[in-house]
């Protein structure tokens, strides 16, 4: 698998990434990807990050993974797009709103998979939870 990725500094490699495009490289990058997953933060810059003029340089075989926040994709341009077969599919996390309208048609698409906005929780979340507290008031 080769690993393409986007940052705002390119000046510094990151392990396990190939090759790295600037922020303003985004639509040299779309078109070389199976797979785009967004796990960018929430700001001015990232409301509307992708939409219909990004999803128009993705592949028709591409699958969109929004991991990040529901205001970086443009969810009515992403569901025109998923309804014409512009790209694959998607599998979406988070939304514009949330939680997601039971009237939103993301819901019956078969190209769309739709999981809560939650992380694993680890055995020893608690214990861990109580040791970082303790640190803190001691600090």
């Amino acid at each position: 698998m080769k690993v393409v990725g986007s940052k705002r500094d390119i000046s510094v490699p990151v392990e396990g990434v190939d090759r790295l495009f600037g922020s303003a490289e985004l639509k040299d990058l779309l078109p070389l990807c199976d797979f785009v997953v967004l796990a960018v933060s929430a700001t001015p810059e990232t409301v509307g990050l992708i939409g219909a003029a990004e999803i128009a340089c993705m592949r028709r075989d591409a699958f969109l993974i929004n991991i990040a926040r529901g205001s970086v994709v443009a969810e009515s341009e992403l569901i025109s797009a998923l309804q014409t077969g512009a790209i694959a599919g998607a599998m979406l996390d988070v939304f514009e709103r949330e939680p997601l309208p039971q009237d939103s048609p993301l819901w019956d698409m078969p190209n769309v998979i739709v999981t809560p906005h939650t992380s694993g929780i680890p055995t020893n979340c608690m214990e861990r939870a109580f040791e970082i507290i303790a640190e803190n008031i001691e600090r």
